[in-house]
């Protein structure tokens, strides 16, 4: 079993400047696995695809995710392209994550899609990049694309397509169309109930998804949940009680939380500072300590 460990940047930060490449560089040096990029149109976030070039143009062992660049709204074939660049110019360093879109409505007028629509459109889209990632001539006859001899070139070596969430639908998605599973705001009971789904959808489909294509993203904190987190998580998990149990808030309560999750068979992690550093010098020393208490976790 390999366990590896990346980092994720959320819908909040504000790692656009130079700043940025210095965690980049630091995550790098420090032979984390990966870098998860969120998109937020309307936020300071930078975009997913233009980070994870520049990201990908300075190293050479660090992948690059996104968690999540929602699919509806945008052209198959381009986007198919532009990824498929990407993975080939960084040797295979590119971990594509997409969602159905977001949950606010007025971040969700920049794709121009009807939320009704987006399980629909976020299927066939799929449907056509994979076949662009052929590299050879296709025809497609859907609801609402039509393609007939496009090639798209050049063809990457291999895209495994990573897909988020818990719901049932969502589980079912991910047995039918997925290569490996990132959920977030689960606990391990739940990965583990989820992957039982995703295995036999899967077993439906004559697929399967790789042991070590199962994975996590795991917010932490050192201090309190700041408010909105915590609407947003309650929001998410009306289930729970107790939603600290989601959020670790030291490097011991996170280190515990990777190893529950490893032992439901759980082998990729991607851990996301709620509160980020402010400066340079901030995210250097905070990285360093991370690599101190992560990295030994890993196996393989």
């Amino acid at each position: 079993m390999k366990v590896r460990v990346g980092y994720g940047l959320g819908t909040q930060t504000n790692l656009h400047d130079e700043t940025y490449g210095v965690v980049v560089d630091a995550l790098e040096d420090l032979e984390f696995d990966s870098l998860w990029l969120s998109e937020k149109i309307s936020g300071e976030a930078p975009d997913p695809i233009v980070a994870m070039a520049y990201g990908a143009g300075r190293t050479t062992k660090l992948k690059f995710g996104m968690s999540v660049l929602v699919l509806p709204g945008r052209n198959p074939v381009v986007l198919a392209k532009e990824l498929a660049t990407l993975a080939t110019m960084s040797n295979g360093r590119l971990l594509p994550a997409f969602g159905l879109g977001a949950v606010d409505p007025v971040e969700q007028q920049a794709f121009g899609v009807d939320r009704t629509e987006r399980a629909r459109i976020f299927n066939e889209t799929l449907d056509v990049m994979r076949k662009c990632w052929t590299g050879k001539p296709f025809t497609h006859d859907g609801e609402l694309f039509q393609y007939d001899g496009v090639v798209v070139q050049p063809a990457p070596k291999r895209m495994d397509v990573w897909l988020g969430g818990i719901a049932p639908s969502e589980l079912k998605r991910i047995g039918r169309l997925a290569d490996g599973w990132l959920p977030s705001f689960v606990l391990p009971e739940d990965a583990a109930a989820g992957r039982a789904v995703i295995e036999q959808v899967c077993a439906e489909h004559d697929r399967e998804i790789e042991d070590d294509h199962y994975g996590v993203l795991i917010p932490y904190t050192f201090g309190a949940i700041p408010d909105v987190v915590a609407r947003l998580l309650a929001k998410r998990r009306p289930d729970l009680d107790d939603i600290t149990q989601l959020v670790p808030n030291s490097w011991e309560a996170l280190q515990a939380t990777i190893g529950r999750f490893i032992d439901v068979g759980t082998t990729k992690f991607v851990v996301l500072p709620i509160d980020e550093p402010r400066d340079a010098d901030g995210w250097v020393q905070h990285l360093t300590e991370a690599a101190d208490a992560l990295k030994p976790l890993e196996v393989g």
